[in-house]
């Protein structure tokens, strides 16, 4: 099933600097991994050694985050759109 992964900033150049690729998945595990899959370089930047997303990495599912959704294992339907975006801190001062 294919569906449109929005990058960020930070992943563009690992992607030939696209702004958006498809990617093929059934679940939103199957989509990440079809990213690196295509652009190797992005490996590091979204998933752990463990294989779990980064902390600092947020994916949404049509505008929904995927942690309160199911992770990786949420499901995804042809045509849907996937946002990666990186956690931004902050504080006052």
């Amino acid at each position: 099933m294919p569906v449109s992964v929005r990058l960020p900033t930070v992943l563009r150049t690992h992607a030939g600097g696209l702004s958006e690729v498809s990617a093929e998945g059934a679940t939103i595990g199957e989509v990440v991994d079809d990213v690196v899959r295509q652009f190797p370089g992005t490996a590091n930047h979204l998933k752990a050694p463990d294989g779990a997303l980064h902390r600092f990495v947020n994916v949404y599912l049509d505008d929904e985050d995927v942690r309160y959704l199911g992770g990786l294992d949420t499901p995804v339907s042809d045509g849907a759109e996937v946002s990666i975006v990186p956690a931004v801190a902050g504080g006052t001062g």
